[in-house]
């Protein structure tokens, strides 16, 4: 019986393995260059946390000059469109201004040229109207001429003197003058010889005698008077 014990304990012994050096694995020492391979293909494959845990470098650093070049960028150019419009409209005012003013300048043109024509209408009406008067004019003259003093007290003479009176004022209101004519020299402008006499009275080339009193209108004759020159 003790020597089965005996047995029993020396195949317990065997059974229990002895490590030695040779079995126990060894531990392979890393390579710097493998380490650093297999660190950077890590920070590939995860760049939020390769960065977490080393310092950030510029191409880490957000683009905020990049930013500020895009905004700058982006100003100059809204800038560059507003004073292109601004250009655009200031270049438009001119072009109305110069637009009105010249409408304004045709308008003063056409305004004066109808005044100018409204004013020669109404001269030349008038001047109708007064030639169309002067022989009335010359018939209470000559009516006239040959009443005797005392005969102009009677009515009806003084009525004939007084629309002569009237005639007279409406010619003086519209400026319608007689033109003088004996005694002054003679004015072929104003006066019509129909006649010449020797007088050697009288110096040469000088109106003697008025056979129909000559008119002027505002300047302008009207009618000639026709007169008898000295020679």
């Amino acid at each position: 019986m003790g020597e089965k014990k005996i047995e029993i304990e020396i195949e317990k012994e065997e059974e229990v393995p002895v490590e030695t050096e040779l079995d126990c694995p060894q531990t392979e020492e890393a390579d710097p260059a493998e380490a650093a391979v297999d660190g950077q293909q890590k920070e590939d494959d995860d760049p939020v946390g390769a960065t977490i845990g080393r310092p950030q470098t510029e191409e880490d650093a957000p683009p905020v000059k990049e930013e500020k070049e895009k905004k700058s960028f982006f100003k100059n150019a809204k800038a560059e469109k507003a004073e292109k419009a601004l250009k655009e409209a200031e270049e438009k005012l001119e072009e109305a201004k110069d637009r009105i003013q010249r409408q304004m300048a045709e308008f003063d043109n056409y305004r004066k040229r109808t005044d100018k024509e409204k004013a020669a209408s109404f001269e030349l009406g008038a001047r109708s109207i007064i030639e169309k008067l002067l022989p009335v004019v010359d018939s209470f003259e000559r009516g006239l001429a040959s009443l005797d003093e005392k005969d102009k007290e009677e009515p009806f003479e003084t009525g004939m003197v007084q629309v002569y009176k009237q005639l007279e004022k409406i010619f003086e209101e519209l400026e319608v003058a007689p033109i003088e004519a004996v005694g002054q020299p003679f004015n072929a402008d104003l006066h019509n010889a129909v006649m010449h006499v020797e007088d050697e009275e009288q110096p040469e080339n000088t109106v003697v005698e008025e056979f129909q009193k000559g008119y002027t209108f505002k300047g302008t004759v009207i009618r000639y008077s026709m007169v008898k020159v000295a020679n």
